[in-house]
């Protein structure tokens, strides 16, 4: 491939971070590093600043080369897309870049992938499940399952189901520490948090029609929905966490639920956003069609509450 005119040179310079070295980029493309380091820095003296800030151990982006990356990210799907578009006719194929968080990803991804695989397979499905939020305008992904409510962008969205929370605990974290048996029983117990920036102190609840929120303490707080049911799993404390989670866990009875005569039965909605319009690979039209069908919400389990 002739790597000489721009679009060439962004592609080497996103291989160039996407490996992490000019060598392994050469190798990708079947380069030499000399030939990469070349195109590097032809692309740099064009622009007029530094890109790339390269040492002997790594290679980092400068505030220029951060922006540029994200610009070449979008230009080269773009490219990929008109072409698909004029070359597949509609058909389904190429790569699909979907991006999950990690629990919703293991248990309810996955199995939706193998089956969408079977139905397309001239798609090549290229699953990531990160709790990090993927820069779908930068090109890092086509479809992100994103958890909550959206904030307004020029990107599309699909609903494609919700989730509910509930509070859990192990039976040995019961017997060593009491049971709650109303909200403000908390304040005894050692509650497990998310620590991400949108999350609170406060627990809701609901006690004859009125809603309430507590605010609740512990000495563990945590990214992952399921790092903290795991946790909770072996004793750690008290978690409130997306039902779906540990629907297996309650079904199995290694954790219980608690106090849900006071679960004030709220959602948060689950969308496939994408890119739309009218350029919009079939590949990711039939992948977010096929979610909207077949993804299924969680419903709370049907498990008895402990009371002793």
């Amino acid at each position: 491939m002739d790597y000489n005119g721009r679009s060439g040179e962004m592609e080497v310079f996103a291989k160039v971070v996407d490996e992490g070295s000019l060598s392994a980029a050469a190798r990708a493309l079947g380069l030499t590093p000399s030939a990469v380091s070349r195109i590097i820095a032809r692309t740099e003296q064009r622009l007029g600043t530094r890109l790339l800030l390269r040492t002997t151990r790594a290679i980092t982006l400068t505030a220029e080369g951060d922006a540029y990356l994200h610009g070449a990210r979008r230009i080269l799907a773009d490219m990929i897309e008109v072409e698909e578009a004029i070359t597949d006719q509609g058909v389904p194929r190429g790569r699909l870049r979907v991006s999950a968080a990690l629990g919703h990803g293991r248990q309810t991804v996955v199995p939706l992938v193998a089956a969408f695989s079977a139905l397309y397979p001239q798609v090549l499905v290229d699953l990531t499940l990160s709790d990090e939020i993927t820069d779908i305008l930068g090109g890092q992904a086509d479809v992100a399952l994103r958890f909550g409510h959206l904030p307004d962008s020029s990107l599309s969205a699909r609903f494609i189901g919700d989730t509910g929370e509930v509070i859990v605990a192990s039976p040995a974290y019961l017997e060593r520490c009491g049971t709650p048996l109303q909200p403000e029983d908390l304040a005894r117990h050692n509650c497990l948090r998310f620590n991400f920036r949108r999350a609170v102190s406060e627990w809701p609840f609901v006690r004859e029609g009125q809603a309430f929120s507590l605010k609740v303490a512990g000495n563990i707080e945590c990214s992952s929905g399921e790092a903290l049911a795991q946790m909770a799993k072996v004793g750690a404390g008290i978690a409130r966490i997306g039902t779906f989670t540990v629907a297996d866990e309650l079904r199995s009875g290694e954790l219980v639920p608690l106090l849900e005569a006071y679960n004030p039965g709220d959602r948060e909605p689950i969308h496939a956003v994408f890119v739309g319009g009218p350029a919009m690979p079939a590949r990711v039209r039939v992948f977010v069609d096929f979610m909207v069908a077949n993804h299924q919400g969680w419903p709370t389990p049907l498990c008895q509450e402990a009371t002793g």
